[in-house]
């Protein structure tokens, strides 16, 4: 679970809570202010019609995605690129030694499916070009899919706080026409920008915040099937593991390349340590 995305919700809905229920001058908190700030009216218009904007410009489908999306946002897998780069040249050293048929059997019981496909084609001995050219293309198949959901939600981000602004001119052109009493005139402009703030909210707390984590996975994944095909090509090619290590950890990220560095000097300093006893 990604604690960080469901604490800053929280904070988020919080501090929106305090700020309007809190009175600076009694030093206390007033719920009843909650009362001021909810209109039906206004949620109909933002959010309704940021859902029905988002109904006209995309299909079902993406609808039906959501559910998965929120999973991902709060249910991540982990991509460990290091134990990535491991297991791929771990499979080097067996394709090099005893030839790439042995990896046929080993493939059986790894969960990674865009690995092990990836893998079976170099042991079925398709053509390296065309192993390129698949790999690729699954790639930008991938690309395309993470773009459509991120930008789903990025556009909910840009329809939330235009139709809180269509809220807003519509309450506002309901209380020109009743200037003659002014004692109206404060409650209605109150509520014709309570639309402009549900948009903001709309936007800000919920559309943005998923779809940058989407967009956050997308770059995680997109990474470690980087790191795969890369792989791949390079054991097809029969070139050397430690050679493929290095050329691997080149790809990551310095963060990743440092964590790498010192697994390895933990692990040749635990098999000096075996050794000597």
């Amino acid at each position: 679970m990604d604690l960080m995305t469901i604490l800053g919700f929280i904070l988020a809905v919080g501090l929106m809570l305090f700020g309007i229920t809190f009175n600076t001058d009694l030093g206390e908190i007033l719920p009843g202010n909650i009362k001021s700030f909810i209109d039906y009216g206004s949620i109909a218009i933002t959010f309704g019609g940021t859902f029905a904007s988002l109904m006209i410009s995309y299909t079902p489908r993406m609808f039906v995605q959501i559910p998965s999306h929120l999973r991902i946002a709060l249910f991540p897998r982990k991509y460990d690129t290091v134990k990535y780069i491991e297991k791929i040249v771990d499979y080097a050293k067996d394709a090099r030694m005893k030839g790439l048929l042995s990896l046929e059997e080993r493939l059986s019981t790894t969960d990674d499916e865009f690995l092990k496909s990836s893998l079976l084609l170099v042991v079925d001995s398709v053509e390296p070009e065309k192993v390129k050219q698949l790999l690729e293309s699954e790639l930008d198949y991938m690309e395309e899919r993470h773009e459509q959901a991120i930008g789903f939600y990025e556009k909910g981000a840009q329809y939330g706080p235009a139709f809180g602004m269509i809220g807003t001119l519509i309450g506002l052109v309901l209380m020109l026409k009743d200037m003659q009493d002014a004692s109206v005139i404060g409650p209605a402009m109150a509520v014709a920008l309570i639309t402009t703030f549900y948009g903001s909210v709309l936007a800000n707390v919920i559309f943005s915040p998923i779809a940058n984590k989407l967009r956050l996975r997308h770059e995680e994944e997109m990474l470690c099937k980087m790191l795969i095909c890369e792989g791949v090509l390079a054991i097809q090619s029969g070139e050397n593991p430690k050679f493929i290590d290095e050329k691997l950890t080149m790809l990551l990220p310095a963060k990743d390349r440092e964590r790498k560095k010192k697994l390895e000097a933990r692990a040749q300093v635990g098999a000096g340590e075996t050794v000597n006893a």
